[in-house]
């Protein structure tokens, strides 16, 4: 992880809305879906916001992380099984033992996605499931994403093509975050018109504009609760065996 978003999460994980939105709408998903008790693992911990939401929430929670540098933040929130790990490796957990892992904005950055699922794949029980998170819109990839180091914005059919070389499914997907959907497409074909640079930090909101589309945020998971949403700046799903 680039140390400087690691210094942003640290900084901004239970702040920004971006991250609230999106930790209460994956637990939501969680609880009615892959409800706890039982193991939940986070490939990708950052620095631990959500694993210690998860535990909070009543899993018992693990989670790894390829840069060492994350660990610190993990154990000074009171995490203790973590630790660092490349995702694409064979991963620390015991196979069948998880009841639920957790892939939040992490598949894009990986050059073997099919891999990591795989993995996910072996450690979940046989109710388990993975709940992720990814980019939408191969259109709008452009230069703040090669900063952030994606490989890939998905497409609905491309998280189904991987899910099922790693032998899974999609039992269930919506996309999210749409009521920015149209301000981050007109800003993205500017920047990749004009190779516009800037760096690959979020775009910073004053304090009314951040509690505004936290309100947003949740009048958006009242809906998907009913129904999933057919568009939105990024995709949430469950995936089982």
């Amino acid at each position: 992880m680039d140390p400087r978003h690691l210094r942003e999460l640290i900084e901004w994980e239970n702040r920004y809305w971006w991250h609230v939105a999106k930790r209460a709408l994956v637990l939501e998903v969680l609880k009615r879906r892959l409800p706890p008790p039982g193991k939940l693992v986070e490939a990708g911990a950052g620095a631990g916001g959500n694993l210690l939401a998860f535990r909070e929430a009543g899993y018992a929670v693990a989670g790894f992380d390829i840069s060492a540098a994350a660990l610190e933040p993990c154990r000074a929130l009171g995490l203790r099984d973590v630790q660092a790990h490349d995702m694409h490796e064979p991963w620390p957990v015991a196979a069948g033992s998880a009841r639920a892992v957790v892939l939040l904005d992490v598949l894009e950055h990986s050059a073997r996605p099919v891999r990591v699922l795989t993995n996910a794949a072996a450690a979940l029980s046989p109710e388990g499931g993975i709940v992720l998170t990814v980019p939408a819109y191969p259109a709008l990839l452009g230069p703040w994403d090669r900063m952030l180091g994606h490989h890939r914005r998905y497409a609905v059919r491309m998280l189904g093509h991987q899910a099922r070389e790693a032998g899974l499914r999609v039992e269930w997907l919506s996309h999210w975050n749409a009521f920015s959907l149209p301000a981050a497409a007109v800003i993205r074909s500017v920047e990749r018109l004009l190779r516009h640079p800037r760096t690959a930090e979020l775009p910073r909101v004053s304090p009314f504009m951040n509690s505004l589309l936290l309100k947003l945020a949740g009048r958006e998971r009242a809906l998907i609760r009913r129904r999933p949403l057919p568009m939105g700046l990024s995709l949430v799903a469950v995936l089982t065996k």
